[in-house]
């Protein structure tokens, strides 16, 4: 849908998920279910992403999601007889999420966190790191600040 007002109110009207203002959803994203998805203001998931909420997704405000991310909440436990649980994931604000990357059930990742493009991440990601690789590991930390100065949020046309 190339309306970028009518695919948000679809979103919270019909799938009920709870977005924030002057944030924006591109084409092409799919979703494994409605509810249990919040996104805070000022965020962009880029196109073709996979969000699977049935675990609950909570991301932040200013979080800047790139091309074909994946982030997935459910799974299957392999020492009890393959049985499906579900785990949520939270991203803080200010995270930046490379292109084609993906996150794994039950993982947080804090505040101004950097994933790199293609990184599996399985484990939680502290507040300023910047991850990368598969598994996902601590290449560098960020330099800490108490505000940030940018917005995450932006428009383009028929996208």
């Amino acid at each position: 849908m190339p309306s970028r007002r009518i695919r948000l109110w679809c979103y919270r009207k019909i799938m009920k998920f709870v977005i924030g203002k002057n944030t924006t959803i591109f084409m092409d994203c799919t979703f494994d279910c409605g509810t249990l998805l919040s996104i805070g203001e000022s965020s962009v998931i880029n196109r073709g992403c996979r969000l699977d909420p049935r675990g609950g997704i909570s991301i932040g405000s200013n979080v800047s999601i790139s091309n074909g991310v994946t982030i997935l909440t459910a799974d299957h436990d392999m020492d009890n007889n393959m049985e499906g649980r579900n785990r949520q994931v939270t991203i803080e604000d200010y995270v930046w999420i490379g292109t084609n990357a993906m996150i794994m059930p039950g993982v947080s990742v804090g505040t101004g966190a950097v994933i790199a493009a293609g990184a599996i991440v399985t484990k939680d990601v502290e507040a300023f790191n910047v991850v990368a690789g598969i598994p996902a590991k601590v290449i560098k930390s960020r330099a800490r600040v108490s505000t940030f100065g940018y917005t995450a949020a932006y428009n383009r046309l028929f996208q």
